[in-house]
């Protein structure tokens, strides 16, 4: 088995700012709550503050004083500052949480309708699980730094800026001594910034590898069994899992430099605070209340420096998984709905291809194919692989547009129709289709949540599968494996077109209804078929000739003659 390695679009190396500058229009309907927060961390942060000071009023003017009065008035104090800002902390924190968590869901949301919109052709160009680690994991890893991180920042920077102006107005000198290292720090962070953000995005690519591998290799469990492949894949799990932790452990190393290094810069200025502050005291030109409150602003004060360097290395991490997920946000649907659309009113269900011509990539599939079925006719479409019979019923969808010619439904271009319109009136049934997790009855009525029981129990009679319906442990309300595979294959097609019946489209295309089939059942679909094109248009696509005699028109596609029609 080939590996399908996935080649991510050109990132330019620098740390992706722009990201979180477009999430603010997921922000922005939060604001009101977020002044809440903002207000109550700016309330705890205030009584933060004043906590060293009191130390040096306990000091100065209850201990060395002697005073047990002022003991006791500075000990309560600093109980109900402590508490109060416990409890401000807690708000702000759980709220923050709460609104980073409705931003995060708006934001996942929008990219699944997105993702809702991109056409067959993406979907063949990506591999599924590295779309599934953008959509969860790195959306997940924004989350966690907003919801731990984000929050700090205003904290962080109040504090910084208050205890800057306390120390300074204490002891100018100590101050400046306390403030050196800090541009040393920043300078070794920016050092490492730019590594750490291709580190990050490394172990998202090879994280994303074992996602897809897994979900390849899971879903082909059958085949890697079969063919005695357990062990080869197993090593191949191993290299993709030997390439993570290669990729993790750099970016571990570039993440711990980048914090330890401005860290232990910052910690060799608390050695230089003791020694002159302490020979401050010793010439009396500085209160040991006072040398012991500058040490707690000092230590206080590295704490939202080290806070905000690591805030810098998290806002990368998420960076660049914001960048990931920018880029399936930025590929556009190749359908696109016309600003004004045309009502299409009550389908009739005429079809016409004139002169369609449809690539992909270099490869003519249809080219000046033409074609005409009227409302309430069978048209049967053979041919071999590659001539373009799935091709016609994705244009039939709009999964594709033509590049020139036009597809018409009741006389209307498909593109001046709304997608809704389209999809409504016209429906496909997959050569392997589709079945969720689910009941029975909810699978067929997938398309119609409102449908009766008589009216899903109609459309199952009509797609012969009513009698094995009934036949299952608990009926219709037999929950099915994932992707029906409780069900023989032939039973997952019935259920399927049960529930194409049932969404009673004018239009119905139906890829190799019947290649799953016995004879028997396949001549209950065939009369099923001729009942429904009383009152709809069937197009059945089908290398069985056996459905020729139930087709009003037949035609036969060359694949030498890309799509060119013979009927």
């Amino acid at each position: 088995m080939a590996d399908r390695a996935a080649v991510p679009p050109p990132v330019p190396p620098t740390v992706p700012w722009t990201g979180y500058r477009r999430a603010l229009r997921f922000v922005l309907p939060y604001w009101p709550r977020l002044v809440v927060v903002l207000l109550a961390g700016l309330a705890a942060t205030a009584s933060g503050l004043a906590q060293p000071y009191i130390s040096k009023l306990l000091i100065d003017d209850a201990l060395l004083r002697r005073n047990f009065r002022m003991l006791l008035i500075i000990s309560l104090a600093m109980v109900a500052i402590t508490v109060i800002g416990f409890a401000l902390n807690i708000a702000s924190s759980f709220q923050y949480v709460r609104v980073s968590a409705g931003v995060l869901f708006d934001m996942r949301l929008a990219l699944y309708r997105h993702l809702q919109s991109l056409s067959p052709r993406f979907w063949a160009s990506r591999q599924l699980g590295d779309v599934v680690s953008r959509i969860n994991n790195d959306i997940a890893e924004v989350q966690r730094v907003s919801a731990d991180s984000l929050i700090s920042v205003l904290s962080n920077v109040v504090f910084l800026a208050g205890s800057a102006a306390i120390m300074a107005k204490m002891s100018a000198r100590l101050f400046l001594v306390s403030a050196a290292a800090v541009p040393v720090s920043v300078w070794a962070l920016k050092h490492y910034q730019g590594r750490l953000s291709d580190r990050v995005r490394t172990v998202r690519e090879r994280s994303a590898d074992i996602g897809s591998f897994l979900l390849e290799t899971l879903l082909g469990l059958r085949l890697v069994v079969a063919s005695h492949a357990e062990q080869r894949e197993a090593e191949r799990f191993r290299e993709r899992n030997r390439n993570f932790v290669d990729a993790l452990m750099r970016m571990q190393l570039t993440a711990f430099l980048s914090g330890a290094v401005p860290g232990t810069v910052i910690t060799l200025s608390t050695a230089a605070i003791f020694l002159y502050g302490g020979k401050l005291v010793i010439d009396g030109a500085l209160t040991v209340g006072a040398l012991v409150a500058l040490l707690a602003y000092h230590l206080r004060l590295l704490a939202p420096v080290q806070n905000m360097m690591s805030l810098y290395t998290n806002l990368v991490s998420g960076g660049v998984s914001l960048t990931r997920v920018w880029e399936l946000f930025d590929t556009q649907p190749e359908i696109v709905e016309r600003a004004k659309t045309v009502p299409l009113g009550v389908a009739r269900g005429r079809i016409e291809f004139d002169r369609v011509t449809f690539r992909h990539a270099e490869d003519a599939i249809l080219e000046e194919f033409s074609l005409r079925v009227e409302a309430g006719s069978i048209c049967a479409i053979f041919g071999p692989s590659g001539a373009g019979k799935s091709t016609i019923a994705d244009l039939l969808l709009r999964f594709h547009d033509p590049e020139s010619g036009a597809i018409r439904l009741d006389g209307h271009d498909l593109r001046d129709l709304s997608l809704a319109d389209v999809r409504r009136a016209v429906a496909l049934v997959d050569q392997a289709p589709y079945l969720f997790r689910a009941s029975v009855r909810e699978n067929i009525a997938y398309a119609r949540p409102a449908a009766t029981p008589a009216e899903i129990e109609n459309a199952a009679r009509a797609a012969a599968i009513h009698e094995r319906i009934l036949a299952l442990p608990e009926g219709y309300e037999t929950i099915l494996a994932e992707r029906g595979q409780t069900l023989s294959a032939g039973e997952r097609q019935r259920i399927a077109i049960a529930r194409a019946l049932l969404a009673d489209p004018r239009v119905l295309v139906l890829d190799e209804p019947t290649s799953a089939l016995d004879e028997r059942n396949e001549r209950i679909i065939a009369e099923t078929l001729v009942r429904t094109a009383q009152s709809r248009t069937v197009i059945v696509i089908t290398h069985r000739a056996s459905l020729a005699r139930i087709a009003d028109q037949t035609l036969h596609l060359d694949a030498r003659s890309h799509g060119h029609a013979a009927r």
